[in-house]
């Protein structure tokens, strides 16, 4: 009986070795919170090894993409909407480069397809967006060039009756977007792009379809 005993009580670690064992995984958990946690999910990177391995730049895009979401969350609640985020948009200098017809423009009336690109610096806005009637078609895309921008395709009208504001879909941290917008009623039917990383991005739309103009709005 006292060798069976003897036996269980080796099996078991001593006091001192569970406290070195506790002591080796509470370090190494705090050196991947400092090293991966904090630079992946924060943008905070006090070590720099974040930033070498990439981890810090995304999340600094998570940071601000949150940012966004809680101020879009904050105007909602205040009774704003979308459409009051995109008029207070602060707009960058002329940047969007003149669109051009394809060669089926000058044939036909009402199909078109044209291309146009924006370049937006951190922290910068744009819209663009086509005049169209009530039940008109148009195909598009849109993508950039690098990073991810946060959209909202809508539309609005200044004739009365007006409408402000008039919600087709948006998105966050998006590279790019494609689909068939087909036009609630006559009006500017389009798109508005915010640019919150930390590099300049160039958007490149394509729209083709049944539309009378495209413009960039002021």
């Amino acid at each position: 009986m006292s060798q069976m005993n003897s036996a269980s009580d080796t099996e078991l670690p001593s006091s001192r070795s569970l406290l070195r064992s506790t002591a080796i995984a509470v370090a190494v958990a705090a050196l991947l919170l400092v090293t991966v946690v904090l630079p992946a999910e924060y943008g905070a990177d006090p070590t720099g090894i974040g930033r070498v391995l990439g981890l810090t730049r995304m999340g600094e895009i998570k940071m601000q993409l949150a940012k966004e979401a809680a101020a879009d969350a904050a105007a909602d609640s205040a009774g704003g909407t979308s459409a009051a985020v995109i008029a207070a948009a602060p707009q960058p200098p002329a940047s969007v480069v003149a669109a051009v017809p394809s060669p089926a423009t000058a044939t036909s009336p009402v199909a078109k397809s044209e291309e146009v690109q924006v370049r937006l610096r951190p922290g910068e806005s744009n819209e663009v967006k086509l005049a169209m009637s009530k039940g008109a078609r148009v195909s598009y895309q849109w993508s950039t060039d690098r990073g991810v921008v946060n959209y909202d395709t809508h539309a609005d009208r200044k004739e009365p009756p007006a409408i402000k504001y008039h919600g087709y879909g948006k998105g966050q941290g998006k590279p790019s977007d494609e689909g068939v917008l087909v036009a609630a009623f006559d009006g500017m039917h389009g798109w508005f792009w915010r640019n919150r990383t930390n590099e300049v991005v160039t958007v490149t739309l394509r729209a083709t379809g049944d539309f009378r103009e495209l413009k960039r709005m002021q």
